[in-house]
C-alpha cells in the first residue's frame, strides 16, 4: 500500500461548498474511486463533480482534479497500464474521512464477491426462514401471536447482549453508541407499524396472495431510494427489478386462487397490506441513511450492525407494546383474555403440562424459527449496508419461490406436500432473467463519467 502522500496531492472544501480532491498526475482514470464506507460513491474522473443529490446533504459535493497534465488514461481492460494507488485518507473541513479507493478493479472484484456471498447467505436465510415460520405454526397453531411476541421481545434481549459483548470487545465504540436516536426510533415506530398494517390485511387475505402484494415492496424500495437517497438507476436495473417482481407473482399465483380471494378480501385489504410494505420499505431505506450518516459522524467508520438492531428492535418492542390492545384484537383475542392467552402459548411452547396436548415439534421447531429469523434480518442487514436496500430486497425476493419448490417436498410435520404450481418453472425462469438483467453492467467505454451513481 503507499503512502497518502502519494495517493492524494491535496485536499479541502472549497468557497462553494465542494470537497477537492487532487490525485496524483500518474493515476489512472479509470481506476479512480472515491468511497465513504460502507458504500461506494461512485467514479470520480477529472472535473467530475458528484453533486450532494445523491446523498442529500450527507456529505458536500465533491469535485476531483488532476495533479497536472500527466493524468493518464488505461486502455479498457488493459492491467499493464493500471497503477495502484491504495487507500488514504482525505479531510472535510476539520473531519478526517477514510478509505478514499483508487486501486480500480481490484477493489471492485473484491467488493463485488463480498457482495454476492451476502446476498447468497441472505437467499439461504430467507429460504430457511419461510419454511422454518410454517414448521414453528405446528405446534404453535393455537398462538401464532405468541409466536409473534416471542421474536420481537426475544431479538430485544438477544441482540442488546451481544451488543454488550462487542462493546466490551472493543468492536462498539462510544461514539457508535452516543449516536442520535432519533433515527432509531423511527425505525422502531415504521417496523411497528408495518407489523399492525400487516397482521390487520393478513387476518383477511389468503395465504396465496400475500407474496403477491409484496412484490410492491421493491417498487417501493425503488421509489423511495430515488426520493431520499437521490439514487438513479439504469435501465435495465428497472427492467430487471420489474421481471423479478413478474416472475414471483407468476410463480406463486400459477394454479391457485389468488385472484379471485384478492377480488373477495377487497380493494381496502389489498390497500393497507400494500401501505405494510410501504412501511418496511421506508424502514430499510432509513437504515441505509443512518449508515451513510454514520460513515460522516464516525469519520468514515462504520457503525456496527448489533447498535442498529438493537436500538431499533428496543423501539419497535416499545411501540408494540403501545399498540397490544389493538394487535391482540386483529388476532381475535380479548385484551382482557390476552395473560392468559401467552400463559397458555408459553406452555405449549415449553411443551410441558396439560395444555401441551397436540405441541409436538415444540421447543425445538419455534426456536429453530427463532435462531434463523435472527440470523436472516442480521444477514439482511449486513447486505444492507455493503450494497443497497434494493439489492438486499431482490435477496430476500428470490428466496420466495426456492421457499414454493420446498413445500412440494415432503417435509416432517406438513403432512402432505403440496403440489408445484403450474407456471413455476415459467415464473423461475422470468425471475432469474430479471436478476441476469439487473445484475449486468454496461462497459465503462460505452458510458461518459456519471454524475449520480447507483450504488447497485
Amino acid at each position: 500500500m503507499t503512502s497518502c502522500s502519494r495517493c492524494l496531492a491535496s485536499s479541502g472544501v472549497t468557497s462553494d461548498g465542494l470537497i477537492r480532491i487532487r490525485l496524483p498526475p500518474r493515476a489512472t482514470l479509470a481506476a479512480a474511486k472515491i468511497s465513504i464506507l460502507p458504500r461506494n460513491l461512485g467514479e470520480l474522473r477529472p472535473g467530475n463533480v458528484l453533486r450532494s443529490r445523491h446523498l442529500r446533504g450527507l456529505m458536500p459535493p465533491v469535485e476531483v482534479f488532476a495533479a497536472g497534465a500527466g493524468w493518464e488514461r488505461s486502455s479498457d481492460g488493459g492491467e499493464g497500464e493500471k497503477e495502484k494507488v491504495g487507500v488514504c485518507s482525505y479531510t472535510i473541513g476539520d473531519q478526517r474521512v477514510s478509505d478514499v479507493e483508487t486501486s480500480g478493479g481490484e477493489f471492485d472484484r473484491r467488493k463485488g464477491l463480498e457482495i454476492v456471498v451476502a446476498a447468497a447467505v441472505t437467499v439461504l436465510l430467507g429460504v430457511g426462514n419461510r419454511v422454518l415460520y410454517k414448521l414453528a405454526l405446528v405446534p404453535l397453531k393455537q398462538y401464532p401471536f405468541f409466536l409473534a411476541q416471542l421474536a420481537t421481545f426475544g431479538y430485544v434481549i438477544v441482540y442488546f447482549s451481544i451488543l454488550y459483548i462487542r462493546y466490551h470487545a472493543g468492536i462498539v465504540t462510544d461514539e457508535m453508541l452516543s449516536m442520535p436516536k432519533a433515527p432509531f426510533l423511527a425505525v422502531g415506530l415504521l417496523e411497528a407499524l408495518g407489523a399492525a398494517t400487516g397482521m390487520a390485511a393478513g387476518a383477511i387475505l389468503s395465504g396465496a396472495s400475500i407474496p403477491i402484494l409484496s412484490q410492491t415492496f421493491l417498487v417501493w424500495q425503488i421509489l423511495l431510494s430515488v426520493v431520499f437517497l437521490g439514487r438513479r438507476y439504469r435501465v435495465n436495473q428497472l427492467l430487471g427489478c420489474f421481471l423479478v417482481t413478474i416472475g414471483v407473482i407468476i410463480t406463486v399465483a400459477s394454479g391457485s386462487s389468488a385472484g379471485h380471494s384478492l377480488k373477495e378480501a377487497g380493494i381496502f385489504w389489498s390497500l393497507l397490506m400494500i401501505v405494510s410494505f410501504l412501511f418496511q420499505a421506508a424502514d430499510t431505506v432509513l437504515k441505509e441513511v443512518i449508515f451513510l450518516d454514520a460513515a460522516q459522524r464516525l469519520k468514515g467508520k462504520t457503525v456496527d450492525l448489533f447498535v442498529v438492531n438493537s436500538f431499533g428492535s428496543a423501539f419497535q418492542a416499545l411501540f408494540i407494546c403501545i399498540l397490544l390492545p389493538f394487535l391482540s384484537k386483529l388476532w381475535g383475542i380479548p385484551f382482557a383474555q390476552l395473560p392468559n392467552y401467552l400463559k397458555d402459548g408459553a406452555a405449549c411452547f415449553l411443551n410441558i403440562g396439560g395444555l401441551s396436548k397436540g405441541c409436538d415439534g415444540a421447543p425445538l421447531l419455534p426456536l429453530l424459527f427463532v435462531i434463523v429469523n435472527m440470523g436472516f434480518n442480521i444477514s439482511l442487514l449486513h447486505l444492507l449496508k455493503i450494497s443497497s436496500a434494493v439489492v438486499s430486497c431482490l435477496a430476500s425476493t428470490f428466496s420466495v419461490p426456492i421457499s414454493v419448490y420446498l413445500f412440494t417436498l415432503p417435509l416432517p410435520y406438513l403432512g402432505v406436500a403440496s403440489s408445484l404450481p403450474k407456471g413455476f418453472v415459467a415464473g423461475a425462469i422470468v425471475l432469474v432473467m430479471g436478476l441476469l438483467i439487473y445484475s449486468w453492467t454496461p462497459s465503462v467505454g460505452s458510458s461518459n463519467a456519471s454524475t449520480a451513481p447507483t450504488n447497485l
